[in-house]
């Protein structure tokens, strides 16, 4: 890992600040260290389910939890034609096309899964099907890209040395939906690159995007930054645990009179940190 790390938190506002949250963002303050940046990104382009409500209540939660950036806080739906200008210039290259298809042609007609378990899309459009009346979705030729590169990009997982990139195993990914004309794929890799994040911490279940992040960023000549993906909060039953299964909001855990820094220190929280790869000169006493 190189130091000084710049590292960013990135939460979406589709509603309150929970235990989750506050596992990611501790993990990325402690990931950047003392000498490195920390940086917090709002990530709303779903603008249906992102309010203004739930932007202002989740930079309160944050401000309340001193959880605050190094620099103002960047929000995605104010930056919309920059992710437009990348898209563009990925159309140019032909490297993008067109879908129509609708979840249900798709889900009748697709035969794989991905390394994280979504449906692999069969390709139905990419050779010019138009469905008239119908907004496409734009998706990314992976076939194309991965012959333009030679290669399938991995990465570097910090605690556990170069990993071998999967991206030819999700198929031709959205990279602009119908509703947003953006994706998260896009739009994370576009501000990891131009933020000059240098160490990306996030959650265990966004592990296997990383093969998909790492064909962009080759594509657009961005810089590599190193990977730390942390544990998650548990439930009994092994999966990760949702708010209804007990992973409280913060905004509840202050209605009920907890202090910030208990709740920096729930059990739940120091559970998962504990189970990430944190190095020995980054453990602080938080």
């Amino acid at each position: 890992m190189t130091f000084p790390a710049t590292t960013r938190f990135a939460p979406s506002p589709t509603g309150f600040l929970h235990l989750g949250h506050v596992v990611s963002g501790l993990y990325s303050r402690i990931m950047a260290g003392e000498s490195g940046k920390f940086l917090i990104r709002i990530e709303d382009i779903d603008t249906m389910r992102c309010t203004p409500e739930l932007t202002a209540a989740l930079r309160e939660d944050l401000d309340w939890l001193g959880l605050v950036s190094a620099v103002p806080t960047r929000q995605q739906s104010k930056h919309l034609p920059e992710y437009q200008a990348v898209l563009e210039t990925l159309r140019e290259r032909r490297l993008l096309y067109p879908c129509f298809c609708t979840r249900r042609e798709i889900a009748e007609a697709a035969t794989q899964t991905a390394p994280d378990g979504s449906v692999v899309y069969p390709g139905t459009c990419r050779h010019g099907a138009v469905h008239a009346g119908r907004e496409p979705v734009w998706r990314l030729d992976i076939g194309r890209a991965l012959e333009v590169l030679q290669d399938v990009p991995g990465w570097q997982e910090l605690g556990h040395g170069r990993i071998a990139g999967r991206a030819d195993a999700f198929g031709d990914i959205v990279l602009a939906r119908r509703d947003t004309g953006v994706s998260y794929h896009l739009c994370v890799t576009h501000d990891d690159a131009l933020q000059g994040v240098t160490t990306v911490t996030r959650g265990r279940d966004l592990y296997e995007a990383t093969s998909v992040q790492r064909v962009l960023q080759n594509l657009m000549g961005w810089a590599e930054p190193v990977y730390a993906h942390h544990a998650l909060i548990i439930g009994p039953d092994g999966q990760k645990l949702s708010k209804r299964d007990g992973a409280e909001g913060v905004r509840v855990l202050r209605q009920e009179g907890w202090t910030a820094r208990q709740v920096l220190d729930h059990p739940l929280v120091r559970q998962a940190l504990e189970a990430s790869f944190i190095p020995a000169d980054r453990r602080p006493d938080r």
